[in-house]
């Protein structure tokens, strides 16, 4: 896949929610507007601004086609314009094969996983687990990151503040305010290589054990140097998590990993029947005796680092951060 240079166009889909409410339309459009400016041709997709489907922005098949359109197109990149609820019904609807021979970097994030997730490890294809296209208006941190990702940067850093709630509801193009200091947490991890796959917990457990679940294939294809998995999560509670992880277990993708890397879960404080965010992911992935990073800076609370899924990576852990280098 090729890196993005000005002038290259981008691909906006919506192949979950569409941007129909504040604060998503108003950042969506400032977005669009900070993108153009960076000299990149915007291609909007017809269901960007559009909320037609059950808890989305169309049918499953519209939503669909709309991902087919951009692979087939000449755009370099296709960046989601947001997560959502139900993008595990387009799956069925969509044909791989267009999109192993068309190869193209997909960003987003959340329910995109959906994508991000299958097409790394159905056609060992990169993607990137990053900033859905609303958040551009922002060029900084998880926004800034992403472009830099997508023009061939290849080394970064944790981010050492983050917040946990949004503090100005009434201006959606409001500066973000990091003030909680970020702690990664190692659990006999130093430092580790291996191909990075993962995502939203939430969309995982979907997956798992369906057709579209190419996991231990991928695993196989890449024994010689390992997977690490990462993880964060946007619905579920401690229990919830549990039980998630379980499934994974049961399923078999964890028989050969090398290390996971947990990131900030949405419900981040949860202690439901007393148990911790982090002793849930510690109660089930401890016993596998690999290498654990918790509290890693992505997933659903800001700033969230992004990350190539299916890239071969360096991950190291010095003063209490996480340094990633991507080799491929």
């Amino acid at each position: 896949m090729e890196y993005l240079k000005e002038k290259d166009k981008i691909y906006l889909v919506a192949p979950s929610f569409g941007c129909t409410t504040s604060p998503y339309k108003e950042r969506l459009d400032a977005s669009i507007i900070k993108l153009k400016e960076l000299g990149y041709d915007i291609i909007e997709g017809k269901n960007i601004y559009k909320s037609k489907g059950l808890v989305a922005s169309n049918t499953p098949r519209s939503r669909a086609k709309e991902i087919m359109d951009a692979y087939k197109s000449d755009a370099k990149a296709i960046i989601s314009v947001g997560g959502g609820e139900l993008m595990v019904e387009i799956l069925e609807h969509i044909n791989f094969n267009v999109i192993k021979d068309n190869p193209k970097w997909f960003v987003g994030f959340s329910d995109n996983t959906n994508l991000t997730y299958t097409i790394t490890t159905m056609l060992d294809q990169k993607t990137i687990y990053g900033s859905n296209a609303p958040s551009y208006f922002d060029l900084s941190y998880s926004a800034l990151d992403t472009l830099n990702i997508l023009k061939g940067e290849k080394k970064f850093t944790g981010y050492r503040k983050w917040q946990y709630e949004e503090y100005d509801v009434e201006n959606p193009l409001a500066s973000y305010r990091f003030d909680r200091k970020s702690v990664v947490e190692s659990f006999h991890f130093d430092e580790e290589e291996g191909y990075l796959i993962g995502g939203c917990l939430d969309c995982l457990t979907g997956i798992a054990g369906t057709k579209f679940d190419h996991t231990k294939e991928y695993i196989e294809k890449h024994k010689n140097e390992g997977v690490i998995f990462f993880f964060e999560a946007c619905d579920l509670n401690s229990i919830s998590v549990i039980r998630s992880l379980v499934n994974l277990k049961y399923t078999g993708w964890f028989d050969n990993v090398k290390a996971f890397v947990i990131g900030r879960n949405l419900n981040f404080y949860d202690e439901s029947f007393g148990i911790s965010i982090k002793d849930a992911y510690l109660h089930v992935l401890s016993p596998f005796n690999k290498p654990i990073l918790f509290n890693a800076p992505f997933g659903h609370l800001k700033p969230s680092m992004p990350i190539i899924c299916g890239s071969l990576a360096n991950i190291k852990y010095k003063n209490n951060n996480i340094k990633i280098e991507y080799k491929n």
